[in-house]
């Protein structure tokens, strides 16, 4: 059972990147213009043709994963380079979003905590293959 602060959280990522993502599809709110840096960073992403409906689909789906409270830790996993480039962005390029991107790693990491079990497994440094092999067989004879 999610704690409240936990299921807050959830759905303020999930709706920000929910929001988000169906706006690059959309385009409800106006683009504010760039210059510098950001501008050519931008332009180049633009440029590949593929990335930006890449990244939108993946904050739309994400988003919804959240919003739903299905495969959470899933949907946290495939944000989290999402979550660092934006950070990485208005640090380096585009000072200005920076208060938002803060916002959002701080609920992904707040979310990453909070679902930390599911993640354990991953920070294994090693992982027996034997018994990894013989997991699935063990499930069928319990069932």
């Amino acid at each position: 059972m999610e704690s409240k602060a936990t299921t807050i959280a959830r759905i303020l990522l999930g709706f920000i990147f929910f929001f988000f993502g169906l706006n690059g599809y959309l385009h409800f709110l106006p683009q504010p213009p760039m210059a510098g840096p950001a501008a050519q960073f931008m332009g180049g992403l633009a440029a590949s043709g593929y990335f930006f409906p890449l990244l939108m689909a993946t904050e739309l789906v994400a988003g919804i994963a959240l919003l739903a409270r299905r495969f959470v830790p899933l949907g946290l996993v495939a944000l989290a380079p999402v979550i660092v480039n934006i950070v990485a962005f208005h640090l380096f390029l585009a000072p200005a979003g920076f208060p938002l991107a803060i916002l959002v790693f701080a609920l992904g990491t707040f979310l990453v905590w909070s679902y930390r079990s599911a993640f354990r497994p991953l920070l294994k440094a090693r992982h027996d293959s034997a018994a990894l092999a013989s997991e699935p067989a063990n499930r069928v004879k319990a069932a």
